[in-house]
């Protein structure tokens, strides 16, 4: 009798590798916490400011191996705000919009990567001081932080990210002006084309 051959098994499927390259848009949200401070002759010492945060990202990531690089930009509707007394009076500092322009570097463990970002910063600072006057400017900063992003679903990314926002002084008051800078928490979730 003839011997049959044994059948051969079928290879194992082995998923490729999820790829970040490509543009993506999405939306973020979350908190802040910082330190705002009047300078001579309404100096207040540093006082808390915090608020929260939402808008809409936009960027593009480039892999070459398992690193990333990347370009990211977003604006958001901010509402930190802090207070404090001063000479006998109220002064108040205000942010109502944040914006940043950053680069990504990160690395791909498949669907999750890690990243550190920096880049700049923009946004208003609005100073009050109770029955002297109100100033606000439109600043230029710096900002740097990290977080991590996960593939979730299709072309569906979730990321959680850490910044700190340095955006100088706003305008004077009586020669007095105020300082901004905050620490944001936030996720968002992004769509990768």
């Amino acid at each position: 009798p003839r011997r049959e051959a044994m059948p051969t098994k079928a290879p194992v499927y082995m998923a490729p590798p999820y790829n970040w390259t490509g543009f993506y848009v999405g939306i973020n949200g979350g908190g802040g916490w910082g330190k705002s401070d009047f300078s001579a002759p309404f100096s207040t010492g540093s006082f808390d400011t915090s608020g929260g945060l939402v808008g809409g990202t936009l960027g593009y990531n480039w892999q070459m191996g398992q690193a990333v690089f990347g370009i990211e930009g977003d604006l958001d509707w901010t509402n930190f705000r802090g207070s404090s007394a001063c000479l006998g009076t109220s002064c108040e500092t205000r942010n109502d919009y944040l914006g940043t322009v950053r680069g990504r570097l990160g690395y791909a463990f498949d669907r999750f990567m890690p990243y550190v970002t920096g880049g700049a910063a923009f946004g208003n600072i609005k100073t009050s001081i109770a029955g002297v006057g109100d100033a606000s400017d439109s600043k230029v900063g710096w900002t740097v932080g990290g977080g991590l992003e996960a593939a979730i679903a299709g072309p569906w990314t979730a990321k959680i990210e850490y910044l700190y926002v340095d955006l100088g002084n706003g305008g004077s008051i009586a020669g007095s002006d105020a300082s901004f800078r905050t620490n944001i928490v936030r996720a968002g979730l992004n769509y990768r084309f």
